[in-house]
């Protein structure tokens, strides 16, 4: 594994990247957060130990730099320090430290705290086999394009958006935020169900075609119910299956499957149909144009209420810039590929 170790001085960092290259570890440095934060957008480093008390950066600020960047994967954060004390430990946690070490540090510790950094980073398999079952519904529909990668990055910078507001502050922490990222290219796997006849058919369902579409909700959620049966402890596989059956729903209890309204849907599933009904309104479709941003905006305004909650509306608006930015990436990536 590549580290990145961060310090401004050059002692530590020898010592340092001694003992980490000889358990056979890549090592890259850098002197302040700074720089350290450069290295982290542009490379590789997954795992980073930072001095606390350095110029320009500290340890405490990169920490926060890095849990506040959209970054593709999770950063494993230890910082180094000479400080104790609980105030120092709850410091450093909040600001996002994932570990500490003491200084002077002894060897094995260092050895034995990058093993448990590493165990922590494998659980992100557990999210590319997830990511990777989503693709296997969307692989029998082409022309969905990157619609799994644009949804979960909408549900995520709402999710984030309504945790800053104090009635959502219980229900919304950092994990919720990573776990409607995870379980959100989740909505559609109930599609494997549906005949293509139905499922690739290039004009308008008919009414039976329709009814027959709405079932991918039910067969989605009973696939991950089965799942949770066997491993009920999983938070992310009850957000999965919430996600599944309810981001058809609609706020005015108008939706399927169960004509769920208000509240009584689950707030992920909420955050996920404003999500999935922005990509789809803005996406190209066999049977129909992409929409600009300015006309999927008004559209979804004037549902607002009616068919979506009307908060995690306004946290859509609030963070439109970062809408138009994710597609118009994901567009771009899309015609490179082409």
């Amino acid at each position: 594994m590549q580290i990145l170790v961060v310090d401004d001085d050059d002692l530590a960092l020898e010592a340092l990247c001694s003992v980490l290259t000889d358990a056979g570890h890549e090592v890259e440095v850098a002197r302040d957060g700074l720089e350290a934060l450069d290295i982290i957008r542009i490379g590789s480093c997954r795992l980073v130990i930072s001095d606390w008390v350095m110029p320009r950066m500290n340890g405490l600020e990169l920490c926060r730099q890095i849990r506040n960047d959209d970054l593709p994967g999770y950063v494993y954060v230890i910082l180094l320090t000479s400080r104790d004390g609980v105030g120092h430990v709850v410091e450093g946690l909040s600001a996002g430290a994932d570990d500490f070490i003491a200084k002077p540090f002894h060897p094995d510790e260092l050895r034995v705290r990058v093993r448990a950094g590493e165990r922590i980073l494998s659980l992100e398999t557990r999210d590319m086999a997830i990511f990777a079952m989503a693709k296997l519904a969307e692989s029998r529909d082409p022309e969905t394009g990157a619609h799994l990668e644009r949804v979960r990055n909408y549900a995520r910078i709402v999710a984030a958006r309504l945790g800053e507001l104090d009635r959502f502050r219980e229900q919304i922490d950092a994990e919720f935020v990573r776990l409607v990222y995870l379980t959100s290219p989740l909505h559609d796997i109930g599609k494997v169900g549906i005949p293509d006849s139905v499922l690739l058919k290039p004009g308008r369902l008919s009414d039976r075609e329709f009814d027959i579409m709405k079932t991918h909700t039910t067969i989605g959620a009973e696939t991950l119910e089965a799942a949770l049966r066997q491993y009920p402890g999983a938070r992310f596989l009850h957000l999965a299956r919430d996600i599944a059956l309810t981001h058809h729903e609609q706020f005015d209890g108008t939706g399927y499957p169960g004509g769920l309204a208000g509240e009584n849907i689950p707030l992920c599933g909420r955050i996920v149909a404003v999500a999935d009904v922005y990509d789809a309104l803005t996406s190209k479709r066999v049977y129909k144009q992409a929409l600009g941003h300015d006309i999927a905006r008004g559209i979804i305004l004037k549902e607002r209420v009616s068919h979506f909650d009307p908060d995690v509306v306004d946290a859509f608006i609030e963070d439109e810039d970062r809408f138009v930015e994710i597609h118009e990436r994901t567009a771009e990536a899309e015609m490179a590929a082409v």
